[in-house]
C-alpha cells in the first residue's frame, strides 16, 4: 500500500529533474517508505518526460499551463495517505521527507516548510522575494484569515490526501500557493511549520516566476478571497460614521473646540451611510458567492445571516427606511407648498429624508438580489439543518 505521493510540478527541468527523482527515490528506500514519486508535466520540450520515465516516475501530462494547474493534475493522480510537494528545480531538499512525514503521522493536517526561520543559503532567494515580497504577503495573508505562517511562498510541503479534499484548491497560477495555505485556515487543519534550507536551484535557465505580476497575483488572490477585510470591515465603518454624523449634526450645527461643525459635514455622513450600506451589500454577496465557488464553506457570518435574516424581513427593514425618508421629504414640500414656494431653511431634514430614501432602496433590492444568488446555493440551509427560510433561501 503506498503511503506517500512525492509531487514535483515540472516545465522544461531536465537539468535538475533527474536529481530530484534521485535524491527522492533514494530517501524513500532509506527510511522503508512506500511511496510513489509523479512528476505532473506541464507541458515540457525538452527531455524532462524521458529523464521521469526512465527513473521511474509517473508522469501525468497537464497541457494547461500554471503552477496551480500541474499540482491539481499531479495530486489527482496520487494515491498515497500523504502526499508531499516540492519544486524540481533541487532548491529544496527532497532528503527532508521523513521530516515532513511525522507531523502527519502524528495527527497533524498540513505541514509547510518556513525558509524564514531555517536557512536561505546565498543566492537562493532574489533581495526583494526575501525582505519584501514573502514578508509583506505573509503579513497580510495571517491578518485577513487569522494565520500564524511565517512564509506563506514556501514551495515544499505535506498534508493527508483527506486534507486535500478538504481545501477544495481551484488556484490555476502561482497564486496557489497562497490558496492552499487559505484553504487549510478555513477548513480548520492542523497546521505544523517546519525550518528548512533553501538552496540556489541548478537551472541555467531563467525561473518561471516572474517578480511583480505573481507578487501581485498572491496579493489580488487573497483580497479577493476576503471580502470581510475588503468589503464588510470598511463598509461597517463607513456606515457607523455616517449614522454618528447624522444623529449628532440633526438637531443642529455642533461646536468643538471653537469651530462649528454644521450641514455640511452632517452631507458627508448622508455620503458615508449611503456608500457603507452599498459596500456592506456587495460583501454580503461576496460572501454567497464564495460559498457557491467552495471557496469559504465555513463561514460563521453567513450562517448567522442564513438563520436570522430572510427576505421578508430585508424587505420589510429596506421599506421602513424608505417610508421615513419619504414622510420626512414630502413633509418638506408641504411646508414648502404652503410657504407659497418660498425659501426654505430645513436642509438637515432633507439631507437625512434623502439619505433614508436612498438606504432603503439599497436594502429592498440587496435583499432580493441576495435572494436570487440563493437559488444555487440552497445547500447551506441543509447543512444548517434549518426547517425556517434564510437569507440564503428565496420566499
Amino acid at each position: 500500500m503506498i503511503e506517500v505521493s512525492l509531487v514535483m510540478p515540472c516545465l522544461n527541468e531536465e537539468e535538475t529533474l533527474g536529481l530530484c527523482i534521485e535524491k527522492a527515490r533514494a530517501t524513500l528506500d532509506r527510511l522503508g517508505v512506500e511511496g510513489e514519486i509523479i512528476v505532473a508535466d506541464n507541458g515540457s520540450t525538452d527531455r524532462s518526460v524521458e529523464i521521469a520515465t526512465d527513473l521511474g516516475a509517473r508522469v501525468v501530462h497537464q497541457p494547461r499551463r500554471g503552477y496551480g494547474n500541474a499540482y491539481l493534475a499531479g495530486f489527482a493522480a496520487a494515491r498515497g495517505k500523504y502526499a508531499v510537494m516540492g519544486d524540481s528545480d533541487d532548491s529544496y531538499d527532497w532528503t527532508d521527507i521523513g521530516r515532513f512525514l511525522e507531523p502527519l503521522r502524528t495527527g497533524y493536517d498540513f505541514v509547510i516548510g518556513t525558509r524564514i526561520k531555517g536557512r536561505i543559503e546565498p543566492g537562493a532567494m532574489p533581495f526583494l522575494h526575501r525582505y519584501l515580497g514573502t514578508p509583506v504577503l505573509t503579513a497580510v495573508l495571517n491578518l485577513l484569515f487569522g494565520t500564524r505562517i511565517s512564509d506563506i511562498n514556501c514551495g515544499m510541503r505535506a498534508f493527508t490526501l483527506d486534507a486535500y479534499r478538504r481545501m477544495h484548491l481551484q488556484a490555476s497560477g502561482m497564486e496557489f500557493a497562497s490558496e492552499m495555505v487559505i484553504q487549510a485556515a478555513r477548513a480548520r487543519l492542523r497546521i505544523a511549520e517546519i525550518p528548512i534550507t533553501l538552496r540556489p536551484d541548478r537551472r541555467t535557465r531563467s525561473p518561471h516566476l516572474h517578480t511583480w505580476r505573481d507578487g501581485w497575483r498572491h496579493l489580488r488572490f487573497m483580497l479577493l478571497l476576503s471580502p470581510t477585510g475588503i468589503f464588510l470591515v470598511p463598509g461597517a465603518v463607513l456606515l457607523l460614521l455616517g449614522i454618528l454624523l447624522l444623529v449628532v449634526l440633526y438637531p443642529g450645527p455642533l461646536h468643538v473646540a471653537g469651530r462649528v461643525i454644521d450641514v455640511h459635514t452632517m452631507i458627508l455622513g448622508s455620503l458615508c451611510m449611503i456608500l457603507g450600506v452599498q459596500v456592506l451589500s456587495i460583501g454580503l454577496f461576496a460572501k454567497v458567492y464564495s460559498y457557491h465557488h467552495s471557496f469559504d464553506r465555513g463561514d460563521r457570518l453567513l450562517r448567522l445571516l442564513a438563520r436570522h435574516f430572510n427576505l421578508e424581513r430585508g424587505l420589510l427593514l429596506g421599506m421602513a427606511l424608505f417610508v421615513i425618508g419619504f414622510a420626512l421629504d414630502l413633509e418638506l414640500l408641504w411646508a414648502w407648498i404652503q410657504s407659497g414656494f418660498g425659501p426654505l431653511d430645513a436642509v438637515r431634514q432633507a439631507v437625512l429624508g434623502s439619505t433614508l430614501l436612498a438606504v432603503g432602496a439599497q436594502v429592498v433590492f440587496s435583499s432580493f438580489f441576495l435572494s436570487m444568488l440563493s437559488v444555487q446555493i440552497a445547500g447551506i440551509e441543509r447543512d444548517e439543518n434549518e426547517d425556517e427560510g434564510g437569507v440564503l433561501r428565496p420566499s
